[in-house]
């Protein structure tokens, strides 16, 4: 199977197919005489798992680690399990994350009135102040949600 078809079957786009490939977490398909790769139904079974990974919000190193770990099928569970529980407590602290932004911004939102001109705007206000806050509060942090682009293992 070409890239082209099997971006269509697994609905991933050919970039982030190659892409894969480049990071090692999908092999190198063979290639066909005329230079095209010729990927197997195990490039598709391995597209389908990082895609499944991928939706519930894995980073690439933990994506790799479960790779890993699935290509010891005798092996003792308990390194996926522990894997598991670092990612449901990294979206624990994101769902906190995303609930204190959800209040700031309520609260932004409630700052702004109508008939008011953008110099009186209540919301541009906030934001200049809570921008404020937020730098001496979260040092180094560039995310719109503090922590959601941490690393994969703590």
């Amino acid at each position: 199977m070409r890239i082209g078809a099997i971006a269509k079957t697994a609905g991933i786009p050919v970039e982030t197919i190659r892409y894969y490939e480049k990071i090692g977490l999908l092999p190198e398909p063979d290639r066909e005489q005329s230079g095209y790769r010729s990927y197997r139904q195990a490039h598709l079974d391995r597209l389908l798992f990082i895609k499944r990974c991928r939706n519930l919000d894995m980073a690439q190193d933990e994506i790799r680690e479960l790779i890993r770990l699935a290509d010891q099928p005798e092996a003792d569970c308990s390194d996926v399990d522990a894997l598991l529980a670092r990612h449901l407590h990294h979206v624990r602290e994101r769902l906190k994350e995303l609930k204190s932004l959800e209040q700031t911004l309520v609260r932004l939102q409630s700052a702004c009135t109508e008939g008011r001109t953008v110099s009186e705007c209540g919301i541009l206000d906030g934001l200049a102040t809570e921008l404020g806050e937020l730098k001496g509060g979260q040092q180094g942090s560039e995310n719109h949600v503090p922590g959601t682009h941490g690393q994969a293992h703590k």
